[in-house]
């Protein structure tokens, strides 16, 4: 199975861990799953500062290593919120709570390209110790670190 996923990820957060979990599962060990990495001009978007491309592509890279997932996956750059999900085939799309308007979006754009549909999994984000959603955004303010435990009140 081939499976699609997306994002910054700066830092690689607990939350990003969850997807990328799922994202592999789905896949199984024969599948690929293809990680859509924002670029420099996309990312640069963020109210937040964020890493250079070719450092997070590194540090996913070095996170992916470790994990020693079976499954085959590659890096892409991403310059929009759909990518080559809009083109390509692929089977599934992994996405949170937070980006399924995006994913409804792309299968929207399938269908008026005369593509199939795909498969849609959502997760639930990943949640601090103090109830709310781990993000890129709170772990650059000092909130909370990658993990979610909180740093300040």
């Amino acid at each position: 199975m081939k499976v699609m996923v997306g994002g910054t990820f700066d830092p690689v957060h607990d939350g990003h861990k969850k997807l990328l979990e799922r994202a592999f599962a789905l896949a199984g060990p024969s599948g690929e799953v293809v990680i859509g990495l924002t670029t420099d001009s996309f990312a640069g978007k963020k109210a937040h500062p964020v890493r250079t491309f070719e450092e997070r592509r590194r540090n996913l890279s070095a996170y992916l290593d470790a994990c020693r997932y079976a499954a085959q996956w590659t890096i892409a750059p991403l310059d929009d919120p759909f990518g080559p999900a809009i083109t390509e085939d692929f089977d599934a799309l992994v996405v949170s709570e937070e980006t399924i308007a995006g994913a409804l979006e792309i299968n929207r754009r399938r269908k008026g390209q005369g593509k199939r549909k795909v498969d849609i999994h959502q997760i639930a984000c990943v949640l601090a110790d103090d109830g709310k959603w781990i993000s890129s955004t709170r772990i650059i303010r000092g909130e909370i670190d990658d993990h979610g435990r909180v740093i300040r009140a």
